[in-house]
């Protein structure tokens, strides 16, 4: 080929790019304007794909969470005599799975935008009910520690991917409401691996020759592979390519996505991962969720020691286990509670404020007083508040960072991956040389719900003065408060 001809077909090539480009902002842009806001037909498309969507990754996080976390219930269930671990040692278990877990996160988010997710979030249930299996193999921390340091890169996808998942068919001010009902898996799994881990540590205790924790690990795994050989079934892929919707219903799809700015989100992308990248570490409103988030996830780090911090409140063996369903219970009220009141208001950083400050009290509280009882009243608030924060802080991404999808996404990976960084130094804030009342453990995390709170309100305020990049047909906000007033009219008539 001459170079002549070589450059005419380059130069073909890039305006046959840029006429692309343009076809596909004005395609957005008819998708936006065609949009009728709070239709019949779009509650019915809401309301079949939340039949779909929500329960799937809802069941394929709560057996995440149970992998995740089983290991403090292990610990208070023999795990600790068998090993005969010291609190060093246990907190470089937690840190090497924080490890792999936050290198894995952004190279995970840019491989789903080119896969079907629900075989990638499937696949990966799959594969870490295996992994977490494999610690009942394991005598010594040593190779626990390895084992859960392979568990973090397989779970290290499946977070930030369904967050992204959830942005690419929800609106803005419905991603929360979903993302609380997807994030009570973690309470709700908390609560139930505290019932789970007692009957199993005490009734299946040298069964078959195996301790009570490697039967806690077995059993929680092999849940977790058998049902991600199923929920890839009912699952769809993305608006643009799933099967069960009808071309109506993918049209109205597409115009809602593109409504909220996320109308290139399957299909037509044009960015590429590297340039998602340079667009997400060159933007400060990332970096500033970073922190947000780092500071939120540093503060759960407790979720690790709710067993020890119960028992070193007066409960010990079985009554700990079980003294741990109160804790999460109540942070199941807390996320739904304050995620669903923030998209029924359309204000993420109103609550995550409210949030922080109850969780502030709450935890002065428990650092100042010494009554157990008054100590567990005000864990499980203040626990609750924690476990409400941190979706709020990881759904305010996504309606900040709309564009293109190949940046949300990278922004999301992102900010989940550093902001659980958080975790590598969280783990070591509850030493046991601090109990029982562990002074440094609760006064650092009330220091990072007080932040918290401080960033969001003048991060909301940045926000209105410095918008970030919008796609085109995305709303601004005072139509979005005219849209806000059209259906709640809408829900009046109806």
């Amino acid at each position: 080929m001459s170079p002549l001809s070589y450059d005419s077909e380059m130069k073909q090539e890039h305006e046959w790019t840029e006429e692309a480009e343009v076809s596909q902002d004005k395609r957005i842009q008819a998708y936006a304007n065609a949009y009728v806001p709070g239709s019949d037909e779009e509650k019915a498309f809401v309301r079949k794909i939340d039949k779909r969507i929500v329960p799937c990754i809802w069941a394929l996080y709560t057996l995440s969470y149970l992998d995740r976390a089983n290991i403090g219930n292990a610990k208070t269930g023999g795990l600790e005599k068998d090993f005969n671990l010291t609190s060093e040692q246990y907190s470089i278990v937690l840190l090497v799975f924080f490890i792999s877990y936050v290198i894995f996160e952004v190279p995970s988010n840019m491989l789903i935008v080119r896969c079907r997710p629900s075989l990638y979030l499937s696949g990966l249930c799959v594969l870490w009910g295996g992994v977490s299996a494999c610690m009942a193999a394991t005598t010594n921390w040593q190779q626990l520690a390895a084992v859960r340091f392979c568990l973090g890169v397989v779970e290290a996808g499946f977070a930030p991917g369904v967050a992204f998942y959830l942005s690419s068919w929800y609106r803005r001010y419905e991603l929360s409401t979903r993302y609380s009902i997807y994030y009570t898996a973690t309470a709700i799994s908390g609560a139930f691996s505290g019932l789970l881990a007692g009957l199993i540590t005490q009734h299946l205790e040298g069964a078959r020759g195996l301790k009570g924790w490697q039967w806690l690990f077995i059993i929680e795994g092999v849940g977790a592979s058998f049902l991600g050989c199923f929920t890839w079934m009912f699952m769809p892929d993305w608006p643009a390519t799933t099967k069960f919707l009808t071309p109506a219903e993918r049209e109205l799809a597409a115009q809602r996505l593109a409504h909220d700015g996320l109308g290139n989100t399957a299909g037509g992308e044009h960015t590429t991962e590297l340039q998602a990248l340079k667009l997400c570490v060159t933007d400060w409103r990332v970096w500033v969720f970073v922190v947000m988030y780092m500071l939120s996830t540093g503060a759960q780090t407790v979720q690790y020691f709710v067993p020890t911090l119960v028992s070193s409140l007066g409960w010990t063996g079985y009554a700990a286990q079980y003294h741990t369903i109160p804790v999460y219970a109540c942070a199941l009220v807390f996320i739904l509670v304050f995620c669903m009141c923030s998209d029924w208001r359309r204000n993420k950083p109103l609550f995550i404020g409210i949030a922080s400050a109850i969780g502030t009290i709450c935890f002065i509280i428990t650092v100042a007083q010494t009554h157990h009882t008054v100590q567990y009243v005000f864990l499980c608030f203040g626990f609750g508040s924690v476990y409400a924060v941190c979706p709020l802080v990881l759904t305010w991404v996504p309606n900040v960072i709309t564009y293109p999808a190949e940046k949300r996404a990278v922004a999301i990976a992102l900010v989940n991956a550093l902001g659980n960084s958080a975790s590598i130094y969280g783990v070591f804030l509850w030493p046991a040389t601090d109990k029982p009342r562990y002074i440094p453990g609760w006064s650092a995390t009330t220091v990072f719900m007080a932040l918290v709170g401080i960033i969001a309100s003048v991060f909301s305020v940045m926000l209105a003065r410095h918008p970030a990049m919008q796609a085109a047909g995305e709303v601004s906000q005072a139509d979005q408060e005219r849209e806000r007033r059209a259906e709640r009219d809408v829900d009046v008539h109806a």
